[in-house]
This record gives structure tokens, C-alpha cells and sequence, in this order.
């Protein structure tokens, strides 16, 4: 391809700015906040709503931009990301770094109009994630521990954007989506194995696609399909389900469990791509069952 050729295939600037953010990801981010403000509210407000799906795009694109200004190097080595606009100069670092802490800023500010909890959760999350877990994951395999946090934290704002404060309630959303992180990231890092190698990032909790990470993969899906359950046993305050629902998260659950045997039987990319699906299926079903409940009820 010539030099021409590649120039006008290259996305526009606009498109670039808008890669930077993963909109895929951010999205699914901003869904799961939405299911925890509809679990949580008595009364609706599309005001609220607004400002939680934007501002909560603007954090989570935030951190994905601070993310890719750190890793840059390293995208550069890797197969999934050396394409991407800051490894490859069509956004230079220093432009990504305003394009990001302005989008933090305003995403603070935006949800700090809802309440002054969900500012606060939301801005612990962009620290957790851009200046504690980007940093640890070419150090050791703690970093999925400590990515869990702020990758949790979506849920459960929708809660304390409805509510204003944190409670059982919000704590056990955040358990949940804490817990089901594991084997999905797990799932990722088996699966993409060789690449992240190349970037010298630690991802697997023993370093290698073997028996141990299995074992461990199995155990967390065991563990968030436990937390699942727990709202139908009415411990949970105003976060509870019904039976039927509680049934149908389990079938979910048994889904889930199933593909982590099957990568702890069988250990292959193949298994763990497909555990990777049914991981995000999974979530996305869980918190659609949890919000249908509630207006059923």
C-alpha cells in the first residue's frame, strides 16, 4: 500500500479521539451503571439518567485514554494494539493527556450534579484504575485484584446515584460485578496469552495458561455465582428477587460455571475465548433479570 493510500485509509481525527475511549467497552460500562440506577431508584429522573450515562462515558473514556498514554510503548509491541492511535502518532501523547483530564473533569462535575457520592466513586475509580492497576500490570498478577476495584465500582453507582449514599444495597452489587471480573479478565489473559507476554504484562495469577489459573477461574465463577444469589434470601435490604428470577440466575450461573470446567478440562484459546463470551453475556443478563424483577414485583 503507498503512503497515499495508507493516508486516506487512516480514520479521521475525530474518529481517533473517539477510539481512544473504547466506546464498546465504555459503553457496557455506562449500561451497568443505568441497571444499578434503576435497581436503586424510587422515583425516576431522565435528568439523572443523562448525566450518569454522560458523565459516566467521560470517566470511563478517561481512564481508557490516561491508560493508553501509559501503555503506549508497550501497545507498540502487541499484535491487539500496536494499530491504535497513540502508538501509531496519529494522537500525540501530550494531546491525549488534555483530551483526557478534561474529560475526567467534566465527568466528575457531571455526576457531582446528581450527588456528591457518586462524584466521589466516580473519581476514586479513574485514580484505582489509571495511576494503581495501569501501572501493576507489568508487575505482578495482583493488578487483576486491584483493576477488580474500580471495574466494580460502575454498578453499584447507579445505586448511590439514586440513593445519595452507600449501603448494603450498592456493597452488594459491587460484590458481584468484583467477583465475576475474574474469570472474564482471566479468560481475556489465557486467551491472549502470547500478546500480553510480548508487552510485558502480568495478567494470570500464576503466569501460565495452566492447571493453577484453571483452578483459581472455576473458583471465582463459583464464588460470583454465590454473591448472585444472595438478594433471594432477603438479607440485602432493598436489593431482593423473587424465586422465579433467582432460578433463572441460576441456570445463568450453571451457563458460566459450565465453560470454566470445560477451559479447566480442556485449556485451550478456543475454550477461553468462548468462556470470555459467556462471561459477558452472563453480566449483561444478570443485571437485565435484577431490573425486570424489581418492576414485576
Amino acid at each position: 500500500m503507498s503512503e497515499v493510500q495508507a493516508i486516506e485509509k487512516s480514520p479521521g481525527i475525530l474518529a481517533n479521539y473517539v477510539e481512544i475511549t473504547k466506546p464498546r467497552l465504555s459503553i457496557v460500562v455506562v449500561f451497568s451503571s443505568i441497571a444499578g440506577y434503576f435497581l436503586g431508584a424510587e422515583n425516576y429522573s431522565w435528568i439523572t439518567i443523562l448525566l450518569l450515562c454522560i458523565g459516566g462515558y467521560f470517566l470511563v473514556g478517561s481512564s481508557n485514554v490516561f491508560n493508553q498514554i501509559i501503555e503506549r510503548d508497550r501497545d507498540a509491541l502487541m499484535k491487539r494494539t500496536m494499530n491504535r492511535p497513540i502508538p501509531t502518532g496519529r494522537i500525540a501523547a501530550n494531546h491525549a493527556w488534555i483530551y483526557g483530564l478534561v474529560m475526567a473533569l467534566t465527568g466528575v462535575y457531571l455526576l457531582f450534579l446528581i450527588n456528591a457520592a457518586t462524584a466521589f466513586f466516580g473519581a476514586l475509580s479513574i485514580v484505582l484504575y489509571a495511576a494503581v492497576y495501569t501501572p501493576l500490570k507489568t508487575r505482578t498478577p495482583l493488578c487483576v485484584f486491584v483493576g477488580a476495584f474500580p471495574g466494580a465500582i460502575p454498578y453499584m453507582l447507579g445505586w448511590v446515584a439514586a440513593s445519595g449514599d452507600f449501603g448494603i444495597e450498592p456493597g452488594t452489587l459491587f460484590m458481584l460485578q468484583f467477583f465475576w471480573q475474574f474469570p472474564h479478565f482471566w479468560a481475556i489473559g489465557w486467551m491472549l496469552e502470547n500478546d500480553y507476554k510480548a508487552g510485558g504484562f502480568k495478567m494470570l495469577p500464576t503466569g501460565a495458561t495452566d492447571r493453577g489459573t484453571a483452578i483459581q477461574i472455576v473458583l471465582y465463577t463459583i464464588w460470583t455465582i454465590m454473591v448472585s444469589l444472595i438478594p433471594a434470601f432477603g438479607v440485602t435490604g432493598d436489593l431482593f428477587m423473587t424465586p422465579w428470577s433467582a432460578a433463572l440466575i441460576l441456570l445463568l450461573g450453571l451457563w458460566f460455571l459450565y465453560y470454566a470446567i470445560k477451559l479447566y478440562k480442556e485449556r485451550s484459546n478456543e475454550v477461553a475465548r468462548k468462556l470470555m463470551l459467556v462471561s459477558v453475556s452472563y453480566i449483561t443478563l444478570i443485571q437485565i433479570i435484577y431490573v425486570v424483577d424489581k418492576f414485576l414485583r
